[in-house]
């Protein structure tokens, strides 16, 4: 039998503050019943719950409370998050419990150890609030947990210095690696599952003065990627892609540092592209998007599947697109070239700060400057800034100097937009990122002139004449249109 049906599952924090302490269940009982006191006044209590309510459970809560009593669905994840928190309190005999198990379920809560919780917990809060990375950090008196969550770093908690080492050997029992070793770097791998959705986390262990940093650097397997529209390009941009890439051969570059949205932007134009007439094939390090309909292949250099090594063989599998996920050495950039001379459409991204350095940098590792002219197709370089919160979003007056910088770029009268923060973007005002990109094909007379070894100067000039959007001009015109605001493009370096 069931007692009353319970609302499809929400969220724990509709209700704002949590009853702790003795306002709230007994820690054990919340684990074994999977109820939570969401709130409760003089007149109703509200209890959440992950699952229905049994008669006998119902029965008792009311005889509990002598009260009307609600039920709410709650997410798994929600309550383990909550638990993991609240029992990270109690001991740590049995901090290094483990399975070693590489499919772990983080909202599972049964008879968990505390430590297992606590990271179970740090985890879920931090796919929660989409973050990419999770860093943990030990010093001398305290151990600090940080999320990067739209690019920037926000301290999501800390942890008491007595369970760090706990907590770090638990992560590396869930990574394969050897809990023994506090001296030496240690890399790894975790495969979870949090509400029926894989993750993949990418672990990195250093050892400092006071203990070790930890970074789990998180990857959704599976789940909706971006779209080449919805990326913040200019309609302009896209089109000029689409072009590109409706070609059968050919190179296509995306520039930019680390973490500027490149393999974001190349899955997007894979999404496209894909059809049952075309075998693409992907070489990615690591697969951050599971995309259906295409081959792609995780390097992994300890067992000797470099870029390059992966690449020879790739091409022997006649594939009509091939995508690299980094053209990091001179025999990569070769074999990618000749893969384009041979009738392929190449995608790669490289490390530069612009669009024209792209150039500089294939012939600073041999390529011949007339290889390049005859199968570079385009090269776009990005940048990701945080958007404005469009919830706590107002109008401000531009400031003296963000007038001049605006009107250096071609804009005046401009109202920008400021986030004044709220709980939908945790106080900081903004909330989800955009693309600022600068883009050039490569025609007939820009050919010649890399061909003829033209110095990266001049190629700037003859872009700039061909009227190219370079990224501080893209940058203040998204700020204008109260997209970002200037303080976030300075941090990025494109003024």
């Amino acid at each position: 039998m069931s007692g009353q049906p319970v609302a499809t599952p929400g969220s724990i924090y509709d209700f704002g503050s949590i009853p702790e302490g003795a306002s709230q269940y007994p820690l054990e009982y919340v684990e074994a019943n999977r109820v939570l006191k969401l709130q409760e006044t003089e007149e109703l209590v509200t209890i959440g719950t992950c699952e229905e309510v049994s008669d006998r459970l119902l029965q008792s809560l009311r005889l509990y409370h002598r009260k009307p009593v609600t039920f709410h669905g709650i997410e798994g994840a929600e309550l383990s998050a909550f638990l993991g928190r609240r029992l990270s309190g109690d001991s740590a005999d049995a901090a290094s419990v483990g399975d070693g198990d590489q499919k772990l379920p983080l909202d599972r809560l049964a008879n968990d150890a505390p430590i297992v919780n606590l990271v179970n917990s740090l985890l879920i809060e931090a796919i929660r609030c989409d973050a990419s990375d999770v860093h943990i950090e030990s010093y001398a008196d305290r151990v600090v947990v940080r999320y990067r969550v739209d690019g920037a770093l926000r301290v999501a908690g800390s942890i008491s210095p007595d369970r760090f080492r706990a907590v770090s050997s638990r992560i590396k029992i869930m990574a394969n690696l050897n809990i023994m070793e506090r001296r030496l770097p240690q890399d790894g791998r975790i495969s979870v599952h949090l509400a029926g959705k894989p993750f993949d986390l990418r672990v990195s262990i250093v050892p400092v003065i006071h203990g070790e940093s930890i970074v789990l650097r998180l990857f959704q397997k599976t789940g909706v990627t971006l779209l080449l529209d919805e990326l913040g390009l200019d309609e302009s941009q896209v089109q000029s892609i689409r072009r590109c890439v409706a070609f059968p051969h050919g190179l296509l570059l995306i520039t930019g540092p680390t973490g500027s949205g490149k393999t974001t932007t190349l899955t997007a134009i894979l999404q496209e592209i894909r059809s049952d007439e075309r075998k693409i094939v992907t070489i990615e390090d690591p697969v951050e998007y599971a995309i259906d309909g295409i081959c792609q292949i995780p390097t992994n250099d300890l067992i000797g599947l470099s870029f390059d090594s992966l690449l020879r063989r790739v091409v022997r599998q006649d594939p009509n697109v091939i995508m690299i996920g980094e053209i990091r050495d001179a025999a990569t950039a070769q074999l990618a070239v000749r893969a384009a001379q041979t009738g392929r459409l190449v995608l790669s991204t490289l490390h530069t700060s612009d669009a024209v350095s792209a150039i500089s940098r294939l012939v600073n590792m041999g390529i011949e400057p007339h290889l390049i002219a005859g199968v570079l197709r385009a090269v776009v370089a990005q940048r990701l800034v945080r958007r404005v919160c469009p919830d706590c979003a107002r109008t401000v007056a531009a400031t003296p100097a963000e007038n001049d910088a605006l009107e250096l770029n071609g804009i005046t009268h401009a109202s920008l937009m400021h986030g004044a923060g709220c709980s939908r973007c945790a106080g900081t005002g903004y909330r989800g990122r955009v693309a600022l990109a600068e883009l050039f094909v490569v025609d007939c007379d820009f050919a010649q002139m890399i061909a003829s070894r033209a110095h990266s100067s001049a190629l700037a000039a003859a872009l700039g004449r061909r009227g190219m959007r370079i990224l501080a001009e893209d940058a203040y015109h998204k700020a204008a249109a109260g997209i970002t605001t200037i303080s976030e493009i300075e941090k990025v370096g494109v003024v």
